[in-house]
């Protein structure tokens, strides 16, 4: 009975955080997540590359192209499951940033050649965007029921399959914990005046839209009281994870997966979730139309929806898009601070971004 309430406690929770943001899906979440440098990771042993349905075995064959702004470390987890589930199918990896990923994939569709197969990165207004340009498959997974986030209820274009959370850290050997800043505004207090890092939002897609939901709360205002307090931009999310755990920086505004990850492994780091609203990233998962295997493209999607493709999230650091689904180690439960969380408009981020990036450039720098 009390597994139950809990979970009934997190689909309400989940339910008015998620019934005020826009866009098309039923709700408003690296990596994302992601190192600073694309690269083509290994594939997962299979098949003769190639697309196709399996012959001769069960399940499907041929290869599969994933691009994804998910974090190295956690790929290298993710490949032996999908092995043992697709035995007959070679899975490879395009990992880097969202922003970098992005960049890579709209120069493929202005030359008419897309190599991706399955897209998973971090800006939820990117499928908007996707999905207005018609490039997005419509599929319905088998486990879609399953999903408690953001999903296009209207065509399956996409669903939530990981969800990250911006909040701020700080490093304790720097902080006492009754000295560290409860809410986003309080950064832009002279008490913290140089002692501030945060991510480049033109890297990495969580950062675009924790600077979007930030500037449409505070108004730009903001980023120019951050600047005038001295906070630097430090890069992607790992970029700013080595700056706070070394103490470069005492406090950070940077993705809770990365903070739990480098808590976990006894650095001297703690998450605080802000008490003016976590910004929630449900990162979403999305067959591209182009696709040479769509087969294997939804078998793969079914899996990231199940609950053992959610654990191997849960594993990386992230929360589960599924309420069956535990909250990672070290982390407050997502029905604790859903409620309170910063509503993000993702057909407004979606024609907007651009917009957005400039705007933090032209006041923060680059």
């Amino acid at each position: 009975m009390k597994r139950i309430a809990v979970m009934l406690s997190l689909i309400l929770a989940l339910s008015v955080f998620l019934s005020g943001c826009g866009g098309s899906s039923s709700g408003s979440n690296t990596g994302g997540s992601g190192s600073p440098a694309g690269s083509t990771l290994g594939s997962t042993p299979g098949s003769t590359p190639g697309s196709g349905s399996s012959s001769g075995g069960s399940g499907p064959s041929g290869s599969l192209m994933i691009y994804t702004s998910i974090y190295p470390d956690i790929i290298n987890l993710v490949s032996p499951e999908l092995e043992k589930a697709f035995p007959n199918l070679k899975v490879e990896w395009f990992q880097g940033g969202t922003e970098q990923v992005t960049a890579k994939l709209a120069a493929e569709i202005e030359a008419g050649k897309i190599g991706a197969d399955l897209l998973m990165v971090a800006d939820p207004s990117y499928y908007v965007y996707l999905k207005d340009q018609d490039l997005l498959l419509p599929y319905k997974s088998e486990n879609f029921d399953a999903v408690a986030v953001d999903k296009d209820t209207e065509d399956y274009a996409y669903t939530g399959v990981r969800i990250s959370n911006v909040v701020i850290g700080y490093n304790t050997n720097l902080v006492k914990p009754e000295d560290a800043p409860k809410t986003f505004r309080e950064l832009t207090d002279p008490k913290w005046k140089d002692q501030v890092v945060i991510v480049d939002p033109t890297l990495s897609g969580t950062a675009l839209v924790s600077t979007y939901a930030l500037s449409e709360k505070y108004g730009w205002e903001y980023f120019e009281q951050l600047r005038d307090n001295g906070a630097v931009i430090g890069g992607g999310n790992s970029s700013v994870e080595t700056k706070l755990v070394t103490g470069e920086f005492a406090v950070a505004v940077i993705l809770e997966e990365n903070l739990l990850k480098v808590k976990d492994r006894g650095e001297p780091v703690e998450v605080v979730y802000p008490e003016d609203g976590v910004i929630i990233v449900p990162s979403p998962i999305g067959i591209l139309k182009t696709t040479q295997n769509a087969e294997a493209a939804k078998a793969v999607v079914d899996w990231w929806l199940s609950t053992e493709g959610q654990k191997a999230i849960v594993t990386g650091w992230m929360h589960s898009v599924r309420t069956d689904v535990q909250s990672p180690k070290g982390a407050k439960p997502l029905a604790e601070f859903a409620p309170g969380a910063i509503k993000v408009d993702w057909k407004d981020l979606a024609s907007r971004s651009g917009e957005v990036k400039d705007k933090f450039v032209e006041i923060m720098g680059k």
